[in-house]
């Protein structure tokens, strides 16, 4: 159609997966990375999660693609199986004979089988199941239960699962517990933010023999923000982009054709990502800005950002908030924003907000903001000051007193006295005097991922281990190691870290010392001093 008008040796936008156009972000490098770590040595299972059209599968073949001589791998897409129908899949996959009309026991045995022979002739197996979060509670334990023929060292059969957001909620389920805890390796695969957009438009171009730089960084920038970073939809507004200039015979691209396509595209996708951009009609107040822009904000942030190892950091990219415009000055409390906050009175609902914008779901146990080591994310109910915030540096909810009654609000953004919060369904940006006296006793709620399950001390092994020495340190400034041993090297870096902090110096890594240091190392959280999107730039380069 439109590829010779462009010069363009094929279709570069195409959504069928193409070896030749794996596009490796810098968050799918990441994702294999630690994926591949989780599924080392001791490991059994890893899960890689993502909204629709994120590159998980891109990322599954990447690592199939790269895997050792020594690993048999086999491949499950679309699993909507019963229990019997699961062992049968995988024995099919793995060319296991089986009996007909066999039991879940035979078909067992004979994965067992199989595992131990392929143990004998030094060959790991891997099984990688797609969509997983079609697979019910029942056959998730029987994998479970499939994985735990081990040696002293490794399992026989590793597993990784990769599915949608819903897969993390189902694993919280209380009769799934002792899977996620064997999960070694998890990763949330992110969408592209604007420069990652930008080059991944250039990559593709430039690999259908095209010219890279077709679609200006204006309109990249537009796509990103359009498409909130979904590779497979900026597929489709770049391909619609191409038609369009094609049957009008513009040779460059527009950034009105390039709105035009993103209008037709995200038409007719899921309401999650649909933006909002009415302006609030009420009056303006000085450094306040009110709007709806949150209904959009949590449910695609519920639905396109989810946890995982690394968090976003950089939401405002794809809901950007509301530029507040100078008014008069008033001298009493703008009277919205106090009839908003004064609905805000559910605890919960502040929570899964505040879970949404690490890219998460909550569930119901998450917003009782209860010690929970089985979560992905840790909440605790603290108190400080603007300065705690501001070192802290990470979304919280707040817990403000209006009309003598508790209200809650999410703190967003915190830029010197300017401050953003999340109330209900509205996203409101306001001078920090407003709000002092509200925030009487400086109480709030936090959340942060957690690293560490237990107590650390001396003569234990493992992954918690190196994991521990490697924070340590970095934030001490040490030299790395590779140990997986708490030697006394490692007992020094934990009294060193505690006699920083002012702790109890015992040399053990309890739970206030590990709370402490993962706090400190949030390398990936949201953060309270995150750029607007105004004052991001894109940069050049391929």
């Amino acid at each position: 159609m439109y590829q010779q008008f462009f010069g363009l040796a094929e279709l570069p936008f195409s959504i069928v997966p193409n070896s030749r156009y794996l596009y490796l972000s810098q968050r799918h490098q990441e994702a294999i990375s630690h994926l591949q770590e989780g599924l080392g040595d001791g490991g059994g299972f890893a899960m890689l999660t993502g909204e629709v059209g994120t590159g998980k599968t891109t990322v599954a073949k990447a690592i199939l693609d790269n895997l050792p001589a020594n690993t048999q791998a086999g491949f499950i897409l679309n699993p909507t199986f019963s229990e019997q129908e699961l062992l049968e899949a995988i024995c099919d996959e793995f060319s296991v004979s089986y009996g007909k009309k066999a039991t879940l026991k035979k078909l067992s045995q004979a994965l067992n089988q199989f595992l131990l022979e392929k143990h004998a002739d030094g060959i790991q197996v891997l099984l990688i199941i797609d969509e997983a979060q079609h697979l019910a509670p029942d056959v998730l334990e029987q994998l479970r239960l499939l994985t735990n023929l081990e040696t002293d060292s490794r399992k026989l059969l590793k597993v990784l699962l990769i599915g949608q957001p819903e897969l993390q909620q189902k694993l919280q389920l209380p009769q799934l517990r002792q899977l996620a805890q064997r999960i070694t390796g998890r990763y949330h695969l992110l969408p592209l933010d604007e420069v990652e957009t930008a080059h991944y438009i250039r990559f593709r171009l430039q690999q259908a023999g095209g010219d890279g730089n077709l679609f200006s960084n204006k309109c990249a920038k537009w796509i990103a923000r359009e498409t909130h970073g979904i590779p497979r939809l900026i597929n489709l507004v770049c391909d619609n982009s191409l038609k369009g200039a094609f049957k009008a015979g513009e040779k460059e691209l527009g950034l009105e054709r390039v709105k035009w396509a993103c209008q037709q595209v995200m038409s007719f996708q899921s309401t999650v990502y649909q933006r909002s951009d009415a302006k609030p009609s009420s009056p303006r107040f000085p450094f306040v800005a009110v709007t709806c822009s949150l209904i959009g904000l949590s449910l695609a942030a519920a639905s396109a950002y989810w946890l995982s190892p690394l968090i976003n950091e950089q939401v405002a990219h794809h809901w950007p908030l509301p530029e507040a415009k100078p008014a008069l000055q008033e001298t009493v409390f703008p009277k919205q924003v106090e009839e908003t906050l004064i609905q805000a009175e559910d605890l919960s609902s502040a929570l899964r907000t505040l879970y949404a914008v690490w890219g998460y779901q909550a569930s119901v146990t998450d917003t009782f903001c209860q010690s929970d080591t089985s979560s992905l994310l840790q909440c605790m109910p603290s108190q400080g000051d603007w300065q705690t915030l501001s070192q802290l540096n990470m979304p919280v909810v707040l817990t403000l007193e209006v009309d003598n009654k508790p209200s809650y609000a999410v703190l967003y953004r915190l830029n010197g006295n300017e401050l953003e919060l999340l109330v209900n369904d509205e996203h409101i940006r306001i001078d920090k005097q407003w709000i002092s006296p509200l925030w009487k006793n400086g109480e709030f709620h936090l959340t942060w991922q957690a690293s560490f399950k237990q107590t650390l001390k001396s003569g234990m092994k493992g992954q918690e281990i190196a994991l521990l020495d490697r924070k340590l340190s970095q934030i001490l400034g040490k030299p790395e190691r590779e140990t997986q041993v708490f030697d006394d090297e490692v007992k020094r870096k934990v009294s060193l870290f505690q006699r920083w902090q002012n702790m109890y110096v015992d040399g053990i890594a309890g739970e206030q010392t590990l709370r402490r240091l993962e706090l400190l190392t949030q390398q990936d959280a949201p953060k309270l001093d995150a750029p607007k999107l105004g004052s991001l730039h894109l940069v050049g380069g391929a």
